[in-house]
């Protein structure tokens, strides 16, 4: 049998050894049928295409079965978790999630599992699409520098999970070993305009959320089921923003979506949309009309819906503090005509507050202690990591605010000083300001901050959206609340 080395089509989601961040993976493409063709050895046998997340390889357009060559290496590396976070990863193919792995039923998968030399730990690989012992645990059992094979028939389609069965389990998969791989029936599926690959996953850190630096594995937090974070493609942020996905009004689209835990269950949900079909845990059961699927830990389901109007579709755990709080979020941006038979938009706003104008108290909690940061450079980037928490469900990512409801801070002409953000932040904001010419009435709570905290958020607004620049400190913080 060939040894073939498989690659193509994936991208690195983390610098590669020595480094101490890395990238992102790119987000914006798709796989559209014919996009991307598998390759023949010279034996005849078929060496699959491997996709990196958010991306799905194109369908299979073949016949009849054939013997599928899978190479895949692990890598034990330091990549970003996010925003001034890393951790120690442990990969399929240098990314988190592993490479989304696309076959036929009936087809004969050869399967080449390589444990870079660099390892320190033994891995192998438990594919919930085999039948056989460990789902192929067994047979894959690799040490550093060493490379196994084995073989399996794909005698049931439907969407599985793969993941490292190494003891502890647990841990292996806590460290990122995790991926999907598709069985697709005979007749291929339905075809659609977009696909795209999403696996939800926990990350188990001695820091808490947004705690900056290199964080360790914590195994008490994954005994107790407490994780800092709760991600979609293996890191906070990794489907927003830049990384948003992409469509066009009137297409269809098929999300695969997994959920490798360690220990959640997802409630997945897309904001803005009702799935069209769901296929019940990745299998051939359909469900239809559904507004939220269940994915059960070592599970997965197919969701597909048609997008009729433009606007920003939000992906969640709706398990909704996971989205908000500990990084479950995810973006699809719509483009098109407007439709206004199924969607207006906000078509009239008023004040309303029958209990008067009070301003509301955001609850008190304890907040991690942190050192400070050390220059306005880092300051602004844990600034950026409280707004994130804080202030963009209202204020939006990328500062916009929302029309009539919740004033813009990117370019802001009433951001006049840093006073101004500051005293915002600190002392809460109601009754009607006038901000780039637009008129806004609403009520901003008192954020529970720690003084660090305000002069971190206050100086990433200032420097942020063509704003006036600037820095806080907590003293600056300290003078204004005394």
């Amino acid at each position: 049998m060939r040894h073939c080395v498989l690659m193509a089509g994936i991208g690195l989601l983390f610098l590669l050894s020595g480094c101490q961040t890395a990238e992102r993976p790119t987000t914006s493409g798709t796989s559209q049928p014919g996009t991307a063709q598998s390759t023949a050895t010279p034996t005849g046998e078929e060496v699959a295409v491997l996709t990196t997340a958010p991306n799905v390889p194109p369908p299979i357009t073949r016949k009849a079965p054939t013997t599928v060559v899978v190479d895949l290496e692990v890598v034990e590396l330091e990549g970003q978790l996010a925003n001034g976070v890393t951790y120690t990863f442990w990969t399929f193919g240098s990314q988190v999630p592993g490479p989304f792995i696309r076959i036929r039923l009936n087809d004969t998968v050869e399967f080449h599992l390589k444990n870079h030399p660099s390892s320190k730990m033994p891995h192998n690989i438990d594919l919930h699409a085999v039948t056989g012992p460990g789902g192929g645990a067994e047979a894959s059992f690799t040490a550093p520098g060493h490379e196994t094979e084995f073989s399996f028939k794909a005698i049931n389609p439907g969407l599985y999970i793969y993941h490292c069965a190494t003891a502890p389990v647990g841990m292996h998969i806590a460290n990122g070993m995790y991926g999907l791989i598709l069985v697709e029936p005979e007749e291929g599926l339905p075809k659609v305009d977009r696909e795209f690959y999403i696996l939800q996953s926990e990350f188990y850190t001695e820091g808490n959320y947004g705690d900056p630096g290199l964080q360790p594995f914590s195994m008490e937090k994954a005994l107790d089921e407490r994780p800092p974070y709760v991600v979609f493609n293996g890191s906070v942020g990794a489907l927003i923003e830049e990384n948003a996905l992409e469509a066009k009004v009137g297409e269809t689209i098929r999300l695969y979506v997994g959920n490798a835990g360690p220990n959640l269950i997802s409630s997945f949900h897309v904001i803005g949309e009702i799935f069209d079909k769901v296929y019940v845990e990745g299998g051939d059961l359909i469900n239809n009309n559904v507004q939220s699927t269940v994915i059960p830990v070592g599970g997965a389901a197919i969701v597909e819906f048609k997008v009729e109007v433009p606007g920003s579709l939000v992906l969640v755990d709706h398990s909704i503090f996971r989205a908000f709080n500990k990084g479950a979020i995810g973006m699809i941006n719509v483009q098109g005509e407007e439709n206004h038979e199924v969607y207006t938009g906000q078509q009239s706003t008023k004040v309303y507050l029958p209990e008067g104008s009070a301003i509301q108290t955001m609850p008190k909690s304890q907040a991690p202690k942190v050192p400070g940061a050390q220059n306005k450079e880092e300051r602004i980037k844990r600034g950026e990591t409280v707004y994130k928490r804080n202030c963009a469900a209202c204020h939006q990512i990328n500062g916009q605010g929302l029309a009539t409801a919740f004033p813009p801070l990117a370019k802001s002409d009433y951001i006049t000083s840093p006073e101004i953000v500051t005293n915002a932040v600190v002392n809460g904001l109601s009754g009607e300001i006038t901000v780039n010419g637009q008129t806004f009435n609403s009520v901003m709570p008192q954020l529970q901050l720690t003084d660090e905290e305000i002069a971190n958020v206050a100086t990433y607004v200032l420097n942020s959206w063509d704003n006036i620049g600037g820095e806080v400190t907590p003293a600056d913080v300290q003078k204004l609340k005394k």
